[in-house]
């Protein structure tokens, strides 16, 4: 008697649109990858004003590119897939007529044009914003949605859509619900539940414009007919809602509880944690995202981090690591700034990098460079505590810096906990996590901890130089604040 063939093992989709190119992965429930591509998008244009803009058109073509090779690198040809989610870059918008397809350009997330319209805003919706924890600086959302509405007149623009709810557009045939992480910056109040109204009525824009908004994570529609077709994807197939690429990074890297953090040590420095209640911090140093889950994700983005290392020949940096390892800490104290003023953990126009003492060779100034950062991430952790939200157990580390088996135990060693080094921290796998939530798994959180268990490693600190670096860090604080940046 023959047997049945077995149903294929389920998958999910998540999708990046970063600025250069689309990223498809298909993650099954234990968090294996199963298949993954990419597809080119063409390059942002610049012009004058800091305007910034892309061909929103290239965007669906190159997604369903991506979704064709991914799907078709699967064993049952993409019939396996139960959800998909897309995660973009934050603040990106396309201005659409009444059948979704785009009037002009996106445009990006750091266009700078409509910096006068966002300052009308801040100011019009203070008392608000100053609740959230948020500024309307130059490139927010918010100024470019209504410069849209100047721009192509009130009457032809129906929708300004962030790059998922256009993906999702194609997906499911018709319009879908913005998330509440990419509509933020455009100019919605995740604490109150709703778009701000005074400062959009400031601007003159319609809030017949201004979509639904829905939680990360949530069932937006399904795969229609001619999206099954150019995709592979299965017709039917559940859409959900995604973050944008910031937040959906922190996701893939398992950092989705209350008391946990990932420290993002690329060109810059970025810190992102879950607190259970809104941090309010007056400086502007820290804002926050809702989570998935109706809790919130601070965070901030300093001025340096990797960016330290930048003069020095990558070639020479396993060398420098090396004997940096081998000397021990550093005879000397630096904050490696290599650019005027600091946005996190503080924020400072007038902040400089610094150099106490006088570095004995390359070895120890390379050394005194990976120490800086360490004491910025430090001092990062304990802004978070003083705003009420403490981290709990290891760091998550992720970025370029993190591959420094020597960085790692300096950090470790700095912030006094463990270092969990994690191995997939992409917006795409984030993505999928969140597509993940309430198909193959009952919510984001036993998705995260299911589909991320068992990866990356951990790095404890070294007790023999922890009395050294404690006094460092000492030095490192105590000249901030008699600058008076502190």
């Amino acid at each position: 008697m023959s047997q049945a063939p077995l149903s294929p093992a389920p998958v999910v989709v998540g999708i990046d649109v970063a600025t250069a190119a689309v990223r498809v992965v298909c993650v099954d429930a234990g968090g294996r990858v199963a298949a993954e591509a990419r597809a080119g998008l063409p390059a942002p244009s610049r012009g004058p004003g800091g305007a910034c803009e892309q061909d929103a058109g290239a965007w669906w073509p190159a997604t369903a590119a991506a979704l064709r090779r991914a799907t078709g690198a699967l064993p049952h040809g993409g019939r396996e897939v139960v959800a998909v989610a897309v995660s973009a870059t934050s603040g990106t918008l396309v201005p659409t007529g009444a059948d979704g397809a785009p009037l002009g350009p996106a445009l990006m997330y750091d266009d700078r044009r409509a910096a006068e319209l966002n300052s009308r805003a801040q100011q019009a919706g203070s008392a608000r914003w100053r609740k959230l924890g948020l500024t309307v600086g130059p490139t927010a959302a918010l100024g470019r949605l209504a410069w849209c509405v100047r721009a192509y007149g009130a009457s032809a623009v129906r929708h300004v859509l962030h790059t998922p709810d256009l993906l999702g557009w194609h997906l499911t045939g018709g319009p879908v619900a913005a998330d509440w992480s990419h509509a933020l910056k455009s100019g919605y109040d995740p604490r109150a539940g709703g778009w701000a109204t005074e400062a959009f009525d400031a601007l003159d824009v319609p809030s017949a414009l201004l979509p639904e908004v829905a939680a990360p994570g949530t069932a937006s529609g399904t795969v229609c007919r001619p999206a099954a077709r150019e995709t592979g994807l299965p017709e039917g197939c559940s859409v959900r809602l995604g973050m944008t690429d910031g937040c959906a990074g922190q996701l893939a890297t398992g950092a989705v509880s209350p008391g946990q953090f990932v420290g993002v040590l690329g060109t810059t420095y970025v810190l992102k944690g879950v607190a259970r209640e809104l941090p309010a911090d007056p400086t502007g140093a820290v804002y926050s995202h809702r989570h998935p889950d109706g809790w919130w994700l601070p965070g901030g983005a300093s001025n340096t981090g990797g960016e330290a290392l930048a003069a020095t020949d990558p070639a020479r940096l396993p060398h420098l690591d090396a004997a940096a390892a081998e000397r021990g800490p550093a005879s000397c104290v630096t904050y490696p700034l290599r650019r005027d003023g600091e946005r996190f953990p503080f924020v400072s126009g007038e902040a400089r990098g610094f150099l106490l003492g006088s570095p004995a060779d390359d070895a120890d100034l390379h050394r005194a460079d990976l120490e800086g950062v360490a004491f910025l991430e430090r001092l990062a952790l304990e802004r978070m505590s003083a705003l009420g939200v403490p981290a709990s157990g290891p760091l998550y580390a992720a970025g370029g810096g993190s591959r420094s088996a020597l960085w790692n135990r300096i950090r470790a060693t700095v912030l006094d906990r463990p270092l969990r080094v994690v191995e997939r921290a992409e917006s795409a796998f984030g993505a999928a996590l969140l597509a993940a939530s309430g198909t193959l798994h009952a919510d984001l959180t036993t998705a995260a901890a299911t589909m991320t268990a068992g990866t990356g490693h951990e790095v404890l600190p070294a007790l023999a130089e922890q009395a050294a670096l404690n006094a460092s860090y000492t030095r490192f604080r105590g000249e901030m604040e008699s600058r008076g940046w502190l």
